[in-house]
């Protein structure tokens, strides 16, 4: 099973060749996150604080959807996409 990690710029330079998509293999978010970080271990200091937890200012969508609340538990299959975003704000 194939899932494509479509990484967002600020992500770029934590990966080899500045790929901006990831192709890994799992059943939920959770599972396709923790292999990109077996990927490219300096990525988990950007997604996930120090007890594992997502940090709270990034938007997880699978196929164009929003994740939220459960983003690390939503399932996916093969052919799904992960987008990694920023939570923008401002006026």
């Amino acid at each position: 099973m194939s899932v494509k990690i479509e990484l967002h710029p600020f992500l770029y330079q934590y990966i080899e060749n500045n790929q901006r998509v990831i192709e890994v293999d799992g059943e939920t978010v959770g599972e396709c996150l923790s292999r990109l970080v077996a990927l490219f271990p300096q990525l988990k200091a950007r997604l996930f604080d120090r007890k594992g937890t997502l940090f709270t200012y990034l938007n997880i969508y699978v196929n164009g959807e929003n994740a939220y609340p459960d983003e690390l538990g939503q399932p996916v299959k093969d052919g799904d996409q992960i987008h990694i975003l920023p939570i923008t704000i401002g006026g």
